[in-house]
């Protein structure tokens, strides 16, 4: 398959999956390797997401021959299992063997115990026991992240030692980009960038380029913490180490890059409420059983803001503007609560907000929240007035709740993530549920009791 770093990448074009489609109708099985064939495997593991489980069926059926390991890596986990129980064995085996630790490890992950034995089965001897090491460490483990095709050296040793070893070896990985320096005891002791191997003499020790960014991480640290040394030290190769301090594996950018966009779409699809693994793929009934829960949740939560209306219905009688103005503060407050929310949970995530910062961050929101509140206390003061009946006291009461409302919306935005992450609980999980809550409440509350004290 074509992978030319000069031509650019996109999904597949409309006009493709449709001729995929129609080839596939069709039986034409040449006009289909003759589709495929020239796309990323990235873009053939779109197309199988995008047409359906008869379609896709078909299409293993005429192609799967051709299909490669770099496919199912790529692959969504929602039908990876499906792809996997199409090919033929012979198929699998070929696919699976092309892959690197890490990338078999990724795979089988998400797959049931049937499926996980097909491709171990597939797996030289070797490639399986190291395979099998990696899946002992914890989920979203650097164990499991790791890749146990490692690149090391011998302190000791000299650029040209080094250079005489990598052309005499077939089995490096097909991408790295540091040498691992190891002591006598395999602990990992420094890394030397290629080419600074490639630039020095050959007399040259390696341990006298070695990069000063090095750093090693446990394999039973999490991914997030991976990420995290990633990011705040601008690496492209982290070594892994074992129980023993010794080099167990290494995870390089690209991996690090996937577990920062994986962390990302969780947060994401979690403060939406629809399941940290929804997909487009997914069935009805999976889709149902992934939102039902949060939207019960909502459900209840709405009540409660129902239930504080309620207890000034009587003042809504008597004042029908109210209930025109009421969904005003509580959306302003919705929103001035969001806004603050997405900014701390992600501040939390990258550990820009710690406990020695978060004071400050704290009067911040405090600070913002007044200072939106009064604006907007002033411009809907007026519109209050203006096109209510000339009322002073009524756009003083729904300029007086909405500065309680955006003041009480940052301040929780801030709050509720902080103290759920003090209590091991997931910020993105469960924050926006609370902090709406809160500004419907506290807005209803503020606008209906003001208004029942000064109007009435």
């Amino acid at each position: 398959m074509s992978d030319d770093p000069e031509s650019p990448r996109a999904a597949p074009p409309q006009e493709v999956v449709d001729a995929v489609r129609e080839a596939v109708e069709a039986g034409d099985s040449a006009l289909l390797v003759d589709l495929l064939e020239p796309l990323h495997a990235a873009d053939i593991a779109d197309i199988l997401e995008q047409i359906r489980s008869g379609e896709r069926a078909a299409l293993l059926k005429l192609w799967g021959r051709e299909i490669d390991g770099e496919i199912l890596s790529e692959i969504d986990e929602s039908i990876r299992e499906e792809v996997i129980e199409s090919l033929a064995p012979e198929v699998l085996a070929e696919a699976v063997r092309e892959l690197d630790s890490d990338d078999v490890v990724d795979i089988l992950e998400d797959l049931e115990e049937p499926a996980q034995e097909r491709i171990l089965d597939a797996l030289d001897r070797d490639d399986r026991a190291a395979v099998e090491q990696s899946l002992s460490y914890p989920e979203y483990s650097a164990g499991r992240l790791m890749q146990r095709e490692v690149v090391s050296a011998p302190l000791h040793w000299t650029v040209g030692e080094a250079i005489d070893f990598l052309r005499g070896e077939d089995w490096l990985p097909d991408q790295f980009y540091h040498v691992i320096l190891v002591d006598p005891r395999m602990k990992p002791a420094g890394y030397v960038t290629l080419g600074r191997i490639l630039s020095a003499r050959r007399e040259v020790k390696l341990s006298e380029i070695a990069e000063d960014s090095f750093r090693t991480i446990a394999a039973t640290e999490a991914e997030a913490d991976v990420a995290y040394i990633f990011t705040q030290y601008h690496l492209i190769t982290l070594p892994v180490v074992d129980e023993g301090g010794r080099l167990a594996g290494v995870i390089t950018i690209d991996d690090a890059m996937s577990v920062l966009d994986e962390e990302h779409e969780e947060d994401m699809l979690r403060m939406a409420g629809v399941g940290e693994e929804s997909s487009l793929s997914d069935g009805v009934w999976e889709t149902v059983r992934q939102r039902f829960p949060w939207l019960a949740v909502n459900l209840v939560t709405a009540n409660v803001a129902a239930m504080v209306i309620g207890l000034f219905e009587h003042t809504i009688v008597m004042i029908v503007a109210l209930a025109a103005l009421m969904p005003i503060v509580a959306s302003m407050g919705g929103n001035a609560g969001t806004q603050s929310l997405t900014v701390a949970v992600r501040a939390l995530a990258t550990r820009d907000l710690t406990s020695s910062n978060a004071t400050r961050v704290i009067w911040r929101e405090l600070t913002v929240g007044l200072l939106n509140g009064l604006g907007f206390a002033l411009v809907m003061g007026l519109v209050a007035w203006a096109f209510y009946g000339r009322d002073v006291l009524l756009g003083a009461v729904i300029g007086a709740a909405i500065i309680v409302n955006l003041t009480i919306a940052a301040l929780s935005g801030v709050l509720v993530p902080l103290l759920l992450h003090r209590l091991k609980l997931d910020p993105a999980l469960a924050s926006g549920t609370f902090v709406t809550t809160m500004t419907d409440v506290v807005g209803f509350f503020a606008f209906l009791g003001l208004a029942t004290v000064v109007l009435l």
